[in-house]
């Protein structure tokens, strides 16, 4: 059965300054000695989870998402991560996965953070995006989507639609239990690998963050878990395993059916 590689890169941000993170990140990339498939940075890796996008925000044109294609390119890998995006007027906690031929494809986090005022400043995505490698199927989300289990749940009762839940995070050190305790649920519902790479160290705001970074398998075991430290970790999961599990508890065909309806009517 086929395998795939991730690497996950936990590490502190640079408050607001773009130039000093993509440099810190392309150093930290282009030093990954393991064989790799896909890189993970955290949320807003290029900023920080800053509520200033009138100042920070770039278009898909602009310097970070050239940086992600040309990083993506040099290193042969697919690099995913969320920045902030203007576009049509709008402001987006954009995830970007940026394949090393250029293209891309984006999700725009769904769940905006209210009690820090995100929902003020950035707008709320509408679709969910699954990526396709070499067979597998994973489904991308932003950190603050980890609360909401619909958003994320397997919708077919023939077959899974994904195998890899993927968040991205800033996701502060006094709420990691809850962070820790709902990737586990996350993996366990949807029977389905589940990774969340989150960032280490304080921000801006003084809000500490202890990464908690992990890869937990479809029976909630987990595989990867680091705590407070600076970390670049590549894991390889395989699908036999995952298969296997699926097979002898086919839970996901006891499901309740549902459909997704967007708060504002789309």
């Amino acid at each position: 059965m086929q395998t795939l590689s991730f690497t996950l890169l936990q590490s502190q941000l640079y408050w607001e300054d773009k130039a000093a993170n993509l440099a810190m990140f392309e150093k930290k990339i282009l030093g990954i000695q393991e064989r790799t498939e896909i890189v993970v940075l955290p949320e807003m890796f290029s900023t920080g989870f800053s509520m200033r996008p009138k100042t920070l925000a770039e278009e898909m044109s602009g310097e970070t998402v050239s940086w992600m294609k040309r990083v993506a390119a040099t290193k042969k890998i697919i690099l995913t991560g969320s920045v902030i995006i203007k576009e049509e007027g709008h402001f987006y906690n954009r995830l970007l996965w940026v394949l090393p031929d250029g293209n891309l494809g984006y999700y725009d986090k769904r769940h905006r953070f209210a009690f820090a005022g995100e929902d003020q400043e950035y707008t709320a995505g509408h679709k969910r995006l699954i990526a396709q490698v070499k067979g597998w199927k994973i489904n991308l989300q932003v950190c603050y989507d980890l609360r909401f289990p619909v958003w994320a749940r397997q919708e077919s009762k023939e077959t899974p639609e994904y195998d890899v839940l993927l968040y991205v995070a800033n996701w502060p050190e006094r709420r990691s239990h809850p962070w820790r305790s709902l990737l586990t649920a996350r993996a366990i519902e949807n029977q389905s690998y589940v990774i969340g790479v989150n960032r280490v160290g304080e921000d801006g705001n003084g809000i500490y963050h202890s990464g908690d970074s992990m890869v937990v398998d479809a029976l909630g075991n987990t595989l990867y878990h680091k705590k407070d430290e600076e970390d670049i970790h590549t894991i390889v999961l395989h699908k036999e395993p995952l298969m296997e599990v699926r097979e002898r508890f086919p839970f996901w065909k006891d499901a309740d059916n549902f459909k997704i309806v967007s708060n504002d009517g789309e």
